[in-house]
């Protein structure tokens, strides 16, 4: 399911109307429209991270499981874990799920080569989810 079905699906499974959810979230109802309406395409609306934080929690969910992003973990939960990555992860003591997270990131099919990259890398998603 997309962004927009699991959305509109959680919304309606709990009996909220769109103006209920939006003002839970802090979002304007034709915000949150536009986003249970998205279709995704190249106009499609690109929530912010904190949006999708607090559609999750209005929706008593994780952004996980509304991002439905299971699917895709499981078929990348095997990516290699470089040295580097290894070396990191042991140093900040990352979890098992944070370290294959980091596993997974790609940017122009390469990936950090140093520990002080992926220190870099992680405190940026780090920052970019967990502050406002």
């Amino acid at each position: 399911m997309t962004l927009a079905e699991n959305i509109r699906s959680r919304r309606q499974a709990q009996g909220h109307t769109l103006s209920a959810l939006a003002h839970v979230a802090g979002l304007s109802k034709g915000y949150l429209s536009q986003l249970e309406n998205a279709d995704g395409g190249d106009e499609a609306i690109r929530p912010s991270a904190d949006t999708v934080q607090r559609l999750a929690e209005a929706l008593g969910t994780s952004v996980e499981d509304l991002l439905d992003k299971r699917q895709v973990g499981d078929a990348c939960q095997t990516a290699p874990i470089s040295a580097t990555l290894a070396e990191f992860a042991h140093q900040a003591q990352l979890s098992a799920d944070d370290t294959a997270m980091l596993a997974r990131i790609r940017y122009q099919d390469t990936q950090p080569q140093t520990v002080d990259s992926w220190r870099f890398l992680y405190e940026s998603i780090r920052r970019s989810v967990f502050c406002g």
